[in-house]
């Protein structure tokens, strides 16, 4: 192996020097964002040249046992424990169980996705890196800091869940009189949300991933031992007519009380339960087989949670009418509300938190993983992307988005949290559906890449016209001829598509099957599942984005740009990683 200079050994370039260099910098920023924006990386850069800049490589350490543990204890803490409650009273009713089924389809078809750039491109990046080798620079970074501020905020949606739930154990007035009695509510909150994130931040920063997988395992057998009780509980203990009965006869009833627009609505919303898996992607880096291990862990763990959300919202359902459970801790609050099982109300508190703990512990994984990994590229400072040679995890990455997701959380409604997570996260898995088509179809500078975009750009266009007539067209006969009339144009397109557009390259190990229908069915889905949020939801988004891109146009773009001009994305001579089952010949890795 050739040695080289770690990133942090290099200079910083020339535009942030001194203040004139910055300002000439920024009067030159279209010229470079012409140059960098659409500059793509390639498998090799990512797997070597780029993760080289770490310093200290991370272990192999992973296999599928380990990827599926990380992703059900990823998922379940952060699903029905938080989003349930609120879904179920105020979108979906009993349908809720629907609308956990739609949310696991469509995060199914989303996780092939993910699986095919993850076998064929073990890295930490996730969906930066995916959409960094097809669509360019501005979009990776785009959507990998909008996926980072998801697990920000949805940690933080989480930590709050986690008061509301250990507060059913002891008792909301107690818990708040013993957390810190001369002081308000929120100060609770604040103190034992901040207490909660720094233990789990402090196992993160100084285990390793190995480590902290091995304590999530055990956390998340004791946490399914809870969730088969609370089955079991609802199904041998709850009463049907609740199914289909409110406990005010005022209000809507029957199984589906506010329509089938309002299972889409709870779909959209309970969305954010499965952002788990995405965490589970960004471990490939550490996985001793990724060939075998990811198709396992990531698909699998989402078909196991899936199954169990549904069980869990049936069980929920059953115990107490949809207009009566608690948005903030439904399940403690649904065997409390009968009085006869209020210890039982006890025991699901504690199951709870367990869980809501295990979820935090792997967001913070994923999240300082795809930080890293960002600063490897250098869209964000490199002082992100340092590994700890002891440890093997991105340290300084997780100190940093541990102490600001714990700030986060102190001040921030959940209502707000949960719907504002739904749609960054939707808007990710709706790029790298895309980004897995485009993969498979184009070459970059051997075939033209127009057919593949034109394609993407009306399907999409389509899906929006599909979404917006469901949501606000007329009613009767000219709502159904319009969704019949999308229908037909969304399938014209995907077989002019398979026909006329061959595929320039096929996976070597695991692909997306039924190519391009999988793919093409989550973007649609990811789409109407958009168009099912509220307009507020868009306007945080909107804000966020403008950040995003402010953030990119006044730094991101100059770092990348000094970048390349030091030649740091030109670097030779590194040594490929190999994998347990592959050859000596590892440069036949498909690019």
């Amino acid at each position: 192996r050739v040695e080289t200079k770690t990133s942090m050994e290099q200079t910083h370039g020339s535009s942030f020097s001194s203040i004139r260099a910055y300002g000439q910098a920024l009067i030159q920023t279209p010229k470079r964002v012409l140059h960098r924006a659409g500059s793509v990386s390639t498998s090799y850069d990512e797997m070597s040249r780029i993760r080289a800049r770490s310093g200290s490589n991370m272990q192999k350490t992973l296999r599928w046992f380990d990827l599926i543990g990380l992703g059900i204890g990823g998922m379940v803490g952060a699903g029905v424990f938080v989003t349930s409650g609120r879904a179920s009273r105020l979108y979906s009713g009993p349908a809720v169980i629907l609308s956990y089924a739609i949310s696991g389809l469509c995060a199914l078809l989303s996780a092939f996705c993910y699986t095919e750039f993850a076998v064929d491109m073990p890295v930490a990046g996730g969906a930066f890196s995916y959409l960094r080798v097809t669509f360019g620079e501005f979009a990776a970074f785009f959507t990998g800091a909008n996926l980072v501020i998801d697990y920000v905020l949805s940690n933080a949606a989480i930590a709050r869940s986690l008061t509301a739930y250990l507060g059913t154990v002891v008792g909301k007035h107690y818990f708040q009189y013993i957390l810190l009695g001369f002081s308000s509510r929120i100060l609770h909150t604040q103190c034992f949300i901040s207490t909660s994130k720094f233990l789990i931040q402090f196992l993160v920063w100084f285990y390793s991933t190995k480590e902290s997988s091995s304590l999530n395992i055990v956390l998340t057998v004791i946490h399914i031992l809870f969730i088969l009780f609370i089955i079991i509980i609802g199904f041998t203990r709850g009463e049907w007519k609740n199914l289909v009965e409110p406990s005010d006869p005022k209000k809507p009833d029957g199984f589906f009380p506010y329509g089938v627009t309002g299972v889409f609505n709870g779909a959209a919303m309970v969305y954010l339960s499965y952002i788990g898996y995405d965490a589970v992607s960004t471990m490939a880096e550490e996985v001793k087989n990724p060939k075998k291990d990811i198709p396992i862990g990531v698909s699998g763990s989402v078909v196991i949670v899936t199954v169990l959300y549904c069980l869990m919202a049936a069980s929920m359902s059953l115990l107490v009418p949809y207009d009566m459970i608690d948005t903030e801790a439904p399940f403690s609050a649904a065997f409390r509300a009968a009085d006869r099982w209020g210890w039982v109300s006890n025991v699901i508190g504690v199951g709870a938190s367990f869980g809501i703990l295990t979820s935090l512990l792997v967001s913070l994984l994923g999240q300082a993983r795809y930080l890293c990994v960002i600063g490897r590229s250098r869209v964000a400072p490199v002082w992100f992307a340092k590994v700890n040679p002891k440890t093997t995890t991105p340290v300084n990455a997780s100190a940093f988005l541990g102490i600001f997701t714990a700030a986060v959380a102190l001040f921030t409604d959940l209502n707000i949290l949960l719907n504002l997570v739904s749609i960054g996260t939707l808007f990710v898995f709706y790029m790298v559906a895309n980004a897995v088509i485009y993969r498979r179809y184009v070459s970059t500078g051997i075939t033209n890449p127009w057919p593949t975009l034109s394609f993407l750009l009306s399907f999409t266009c389509t899906s929006i016209i599909f979404t917006l007539s469901w949501q606000l067209g007329p009613t009767g006969t000219p709502r159904i001829l319009l969704l019949v009339a999308c229908t037909v144009i969304a399938f014209v397109l995907l077989q002019v598509f398979r026909c006329a557009v061959p595929q320039v390259s096929k996976p070597q190990s695991w692909g997306v099957p039924l190519m391009p229908w999988i793919p093409s069915i989550s973007i649609f889905l990811n789409v109407f599942l958009l168009g099912s949020l509220d307009g507020p939801s868009y306007l945080r988004f909107a804000f966020f984005s403008g950040l995003i891109v402010l953030v990119y146009l006044l730094y991101s773009v100059h770092a990348s740009f000094d970048a390349e001009g030091d030649g740091y994305f030109l670097q030779k001579e590194v040594e490929m990683p190999k994998f347990p089952e592959e050859s000596d010949d590892v440069n036949t890795l498909h690019v």
